[in-house]
């Protein structure tokens, strides 16, 4: 039995297979079967003593059946260790009940997940008032690594107008927006919003005349259903900013919602390889890469990522 190999969802195949060569290691597809009531049957590859789970958590409700399943797959025919990399995360979100009989979803995936696999590695989760992922996943290893490295290095190589306002569309953003705008050395404004349902948003500026003449660029962590990044464009294209582009983590809204972006005067909106999509842009081998080294000791991986 080799020791490590990378096991993946074939939603993720790409970015997995692309990982696999990076590190110089096989990947295997998990093979679903759906039977005609719904049901499926779910096939691993062969079994390593560590096998790395590769499956982004989009779309979540299968994906979470099928990597339980491929899990006693492989522990049964002798995986030691399994490490879950969800690039996204879901069910995140709901970390507390905000009404009589409701679920905490976040507490409930991760029990499942703990009860699953060894580590969890996944990137910017959508943690509220959760302040460490270790409270998600007791028990086991657990990362929650920042895109913002693989952004930066991206957007720096590109020579960004140095007049270049980033904007955070809310609170919750200022930790992307704040490290995006002193990485390059560009200004930072984080609006106040007021949600008043999933696509009701308004957004404000404590200084909205900051914009006026200078482009602006938006950073945020997940586009969903893009209530608030259409918000922002508009507060900041009413405020004067000569173009709005914008730059988020996970981009989970559908392709039709582009032509809406657009509509409302952003320029384009690049994402990374989180979750597969058209505005893929950003590639988080080499982040993944080193949070894997220790997976294999000083071996191969040490020559993969020098």
């Amino acid at each position: 039995m080799s020791s490590i190999t990378i096991q993946y969802l074939s939603s993720s195949a790409a970015d997995a297979k692309r990982l696999a060569s990076r590190l110089g290691i096989a990947a295997h597809e998990i093979a679903l079967h759906y039977f005609p009531d719904g049901e499926m049957r779910v096939t691993a590859g062969p079994a390593t003593s560590t096998t790395i789970i590769y499956a982004s958590l989009d779309r979540p409700n299968d994906k979470l059946i099928a990597i339980l399943f491929a899990a006693e797959a492989l522990r049964r025919q002798g995986s030691k260790r399994l490490v879950l990399l969800a690039p996204y995360l879901c069910y995140m979100r709901q970390d507390t009940a905000f009404h009589e009989g409701e679920a905490i979803s976040q507490k409930a995936v991760g029990q499942m997940i703990v009860n699953t696999v060894d580590r969890v590695i996944t990137v910017d989760a959508h943690l509220h008032r959760t302040p460490d992922i270790r409270v998600v996943f007791p028990g086991i290893d657990a990362d929650n690594l920042s895109a913002m490295p693989a952004i930066t290095g991206a957007l720096r190589a590109e020579n960004i107008d140095p007049a270049t306002v980033v904007v955070g569309p809310d609170a919750e953003s200022r930790q992307w927006a704040s490290y995006l705008a002193e990485s390059l050395g560009l200004t930072c404004a984080v609006a106040q919003k007021a949600r008043h349902g999933d696509q009701s948003v308004e957004l404000r500026f404590a200084n909205p005349s900051l914009f006026a003449g200078r482009p602006a660029l938006i950073t945020d962590d997940i586009v969903s259903s893009g209530g608030t990044l259409i918000a922002c464009a508009k507060a900041l294209s009413a405020a004067g900013a000569t173009v709005v582009d914008a730059v988020v983590t996970h981009a989970l809204f559908p392709p039709e919602l582009m032509v809406a972006l657009a509509n409302v005067g952003i320029h384009s909106i690049r994402s990374t390889h989180s979750v597969p999509h058209a505005t893929n842009t950003f590639v988080l081998d080499d982040l993944f890469a080193s949070a894997l080294h220790r997976e294999f000791g000083d071996t191969i991986l040490f020559e993969a990522i020098s």
